[in-house]
């Protein structure tokens, strides 16, 4: 266990704890052909609640996909019952690891404790640990205040960041993706990468059974890609799900200097003002 990170023993043993809340923050790409929701009320851990990731968007906004307002965030805190005060346990069973977005959402909105259930449902299942159907029985609670987001990077700042350099950009995409000259497979734009960035494909990160490596691993995962641990580090992704994990594995790194770019991929690429980079880089 550590502040960001917690086994399926350590859940299983702490799930009786009257202030622990356990989120189920599965989201699945449009390809997976998967329904979150109707897969939770078919099984889900003893005691978990739905956050509805998908939901969680800023439909106001101009970038593709945007973390949602602070309010909205509430609402949904409210309408699940928590309360200041109550440690967060989320787990995800999408194959692009969405529990390390709901972290980095609830870690820069909103001052509590939380954590991602290393190895997330798929270690907890295949470990024959309890499960449990249906919708949770959930008392509303009171809309807390949330903060503005913290470690949120936007366009502007990204192409300012272009003459500066006072940040590294690390993208978690594939590596196809990362050199692509052609569309996006998955979001549909222009292909390729923010000039200068990095790649660290996120799925380095994990050992086979979905959890993550070794701290000493994944700190050479990233020095291997070419990132400098000493000085700060923004990442992006396709749509900033991603790239959570990233920041996810940074932290268990004890990082603290670093920002995610809201929108990333979908909302750089389909600028067409924007300068792209493609193949292997320099």
């Amino acid at each position: 266990m550590t502040d960001n990170l917690v086994s399926t023993e350590w859940l299983a043993d702490a799930l009786s704890d009257e202030n622990l809340v356990v989120l189920d923050a599965s989201l699945h790409l449009p390809a997976a052909g998967r329904d979150a929701r109707a897969e939770f009320a078919s099984a889900h851990i003893p005691g978990a609640r739905f956050l509805d990731l998908a939901s969680l968007v800023d439909q106001t906004s101009d970038v593709p996909s945007a973390l949602p307002r602070p309010e909205q965030l509430a609402a949904r805190i409210a309408d699940l019952g928590i309360q200041l005060g109550d440690r967060i346990v989320i787990y995800d069973d999408s194959a692009v690891k969405t529990a390390a977005r709901a972290w980095y959402l609830l870690t820069s909105l909103w001052i509590a404790p939380v954590a991602v259930l290393d190895g997330g449902f798929a270690k907890w299942r295949a470990e024959g640990r309890p499960l449990e159907a249906g919708d949770a029985d959930i008392e509303a609670s009171s809309m807390p205040e949330l903060r503005q987001p913290k470690r949120l990077r936007m366009k502007a700042d990204m192409l300012a960041n272009l003459e500066t350099h006072a940040e590294q950009v690390l993208d978690a995409r594939s590596a196809d993706r990362f050199e692509g000259a052609g569309a996006d497979p998955v979001h549909g734009v222009e292909g390729g990468r923010i000039p200068g960035s990095y790649n660290l494909p996120f799925s380095e990160l994990y050992n086979e059974d979905g959890t993550f490596r070794p701290a000493d691993e994944l700190r050479s995962a990233f020095e291997n890609a070419g990132v400098d641990l000493g000085k700060p580090i923004t990442t992006t992704c396709g749509s900033g799900v991603t790239a959570s994990v990233l920041l996810l594995a940074l932290a268990q790194l004890g990082k603290t200097d670093w920002a995610l770019y809201d929108g990333s991929w979908s909302d750089w690429g389909s600028d067409p003002a924007t300068p792209k980079s493609t193949g292997p880089r320099d």
